[in-house]
């Protein structure tokens, strides 16, 4: 008895499709972490960051944050979570969904602590405050990243998926109907 593939399989235009979305928004989150800065270019926190530019940080991590939560959840209702490459693909989801979460919180506080820094006379409290920001705002982007990671991951299992289907369909196409047997010599008996 043949198992019967098929069952486990995502179908083309279906994988085709979530890959293009998973790659659109792991560069939006790629993105996002490569040019969201907080540094001057001396390398230095300014003496006077932007608490609307840092906030403002925040508010799109928030909804990138948001589009992966929707897009996993969207994947967990469809059919296709349920083969084993679609639960594969969910659990890079969900993994992208939990990291991508954590972002905006970090985000947030270094908005906070930028405007903390102008009103804070004392010099040990400032190096504190821009530490602080520097360690929030890093660790924001590197959730954003990490995120990023996941989605590639869980497009490299779909893409992976489909390579599985081009072979399965290459031997179905091999084996094809099978062939009868050959007459047997002699005649009819009776």
């Amino acid at each position: 008895m043949k198992p019967d593939f098929q069952r486990d399989l995502i179908p083309r235009d279906d994988a085709l499709h979530l890959i293009g979305t998973l790659n659109t928004m792991k560069d939006k989150l790629h993105d996002a972490a490569q040019q969201w800065e907080l540094l001057d270019e001396n390398g230095h926190v300014p003496a006077t960051p932007s608490y609307t530019a840092l906030l403002q940080h925040a508010t799109d991590a928030q909804d990138l944050s948001h589009d992966v939560l929707h897009l996993t959840a969207d994947f967990a209702r469809s059919p296709h979570h349920t083969t084993r490459a679609g639960s594969t693909v969910l659990k890079h989801l969900s993994t992208a969904a939990t990291i991508s979460s954590h972002a905006a919180p970090h985000f947030t506080e270094t908005a906070e602590c930028a405007l903390a820094l102008p009103r804070s006379a004392n010099p040990t409290d400032r190096r504190y405050l821009a530490n602080r920001m520097v360690i929030d705002h890093a660790s924001a982007r590197a959730f954003l990243r990490r995120a990023s990671e996941s989605l590639r991951n869980a497009a490299k299992e779909l893409d992976d998926h489909l390579g599985f289907q081009s072979f399965l369909a290459t031997l179905t196409r091999q084996e094809g109907p099978p062939t009868p047997p050959p007459p047997r010599p002699g005649g009819r008996h009776r």
